[in-house]
């Protein structure tokens, strides 16, 4: 093999690299974005955004499943998180 043959066959691979990584670059990306985290308001926050709404409500709601929360802390003496989103959604379909 001679090197003007060695050349061509460098030139023809460099060609097909070229068009090759031209293609990749014109497809579409896909990004995926991480889901919004949820609001949580503690039992205090709770009675202070809504007007008449007092803790003990608030706590009510919860034990009986009617809003979504969590508990952080250990055992059942941790604190309560209640989705803001899932208290207004309750309310709002009661209220109206």
């Amino acid at each position: 093999m001679t090197i003007k043959q060695k050349r061509e066959i460098i030139a023809a691979v460099s060609a097909l690299l070229e068009k090759m990584i031209s293609v990749e670059d014109d497809t579409p990306t896909i990004t995926v974005s991480k889901p919004a985290l949820p609001e949580m308001l503690t039992v205090k926050e709770c009675a202070a955004l809504v007007t008449g709404l007092t803790e003990h409500t608030v706590r009510m709601l919860v034990k009986q499943g009617k809003v979504k929360y969590i508990r952080c802390g250990q055992g059942t003496r941790g604190k309560i998180l209640v989705s803001k989103d899932s208290l207004l959604k309750y309310l709002g379909a009661v209220c109206a």
